[in-house]
């Protein structure tokens, strides 16, 4: 399957994830690319006020996984206004990946996905999968792990 990574990340913590998905993913037998997305000039952690950069394209991929991290308890607005902005996803694979700092998904990566499935859905992707990654140094490698391997199932 051909499976597309959007990804935003601010601190590269989310990026990293992504990486590591799309070589589980590559191991499993998929072709797979890594999509950033990006800001024109720079952006302040938490600013509403931006301007997207090019936005990946979506048509070639059977699969897609959107990457972004949580900002105060939600989805990071730049990755929330890429999915508004993005092409429909019918007949799509979607699934959803979140990073966060506090301890448990309740703390704003629960809601961040919701967000996520919600425009995906709206959108015409059929969501077949999600996970949150604390980024606490006690949780991390637990958390991404258990997200790989979920997320690499869903495909």
């Amino acid at each position: 399957m051909k499976i597309g990574i959007v990804v935003y990340s601010w601190s590269g913590n989310t990026l990293s994830v992504a990486g590591k998905l799309r070589e589980h993913l590559i191991g499993a037998g998929h072709s797979v690319e890594l999509l950033p997305i990006t800001v024109a000039g720079t952006r302040e952690r938490g600013a509403r006020k931006f301007e997207l950069g090019p936005l990946p394209d979506l048509d070639s991929y059977e699969g897609v996984v959107f990457g972004g991290a949580v900002e105060a308890f939600s989805l990071t607005p730049v990755l929330s206004a890429y999915l508004e902005q993005m092409a429909p996803l019918a007949g799509k694979k979607v699934a959803c990946l979140v990073t966060q700092q506090f301890p448990y998904p309740w703390m704003g990566g629960s809601r961040a996905i919701r967000q996520m499935k919600k425009i995906c859905m709206r959108k015409g992707g059929t969501i077949v999968g999600a996970a949150v990654v604390n980024w606490a140094a006690s949780r991390r490698e637990k958390t991404a792990s258990a997200a790989i391997e979920s997320l690499g199932r869903a495909f």
